[in-house]
């Protein structure tokens, strides 16, 4: 029983600090972009998979004169997860690799984050391949997870 309690108090306290908008999970996280980068960097490696890109857009619009708050993406993925992907549906190879936008707001609350697998098994008339889905949005919520906490 009091395993039951902890899982739902643990449900509802990382529910808080997450929400779902327009195809995009976004979690709070408690280290600046520059160290979630870096966490989800690590974490992705650990996990062999292939960092493509990491792209400071801040640096970027300081290039062009412009400010902009901290604002990284990191593009990442792996052939073992994105090929079945693209057999259910090969418009998907549209949205892939993954990306993660590690971004901080105007209050200063630095932000996490990525596509809803849903969402896009909606947008590319994915069916039938649950299995699949579901590894790619546990995978991607771990990596969240590691990368935010």
């Amino acid at each position: 029983m009091l395993k039951i309690k902890l899982i739902i108090l643990s449900v509802f306290f990382i529910s808080s600090l997450t929400f779902a908008s327009d195809g995009m999970i976004s979690i709070k996280s408690k280290h600046s972009v520059k160290k979630t980068s870096k966490r989800l960097v690590k974490a992705l490696n650990e996990k062999g998979m292939t960092v493509f890109d990491t792209i400071d857009h801040k640096k970027g619009a300081k290039k062009v004169g412009k400010k902009l708050r901290p604002t990284t993406l990191v593009i990442f993925g792996n052939p073992k997860i994105g090929t079945p992907l693209m057999h259910c549906s090969q418009s998907i190879a549209l949205d892939l690799p993954q990306k993660a936008l590690i971004w901080k707001d105007k209050s200063g609350q630095v932000w996490y984050t990525y596509n809803d697998p849903q969402y896009l098994a909606k947008r590319h008339n994915i069916n039938g391949c649950d299995k699949v889905l579901t590894k790619v949005s546990k995978a991607l919520a771990n990596f969240a997870n590691k990368a935010t906490n």
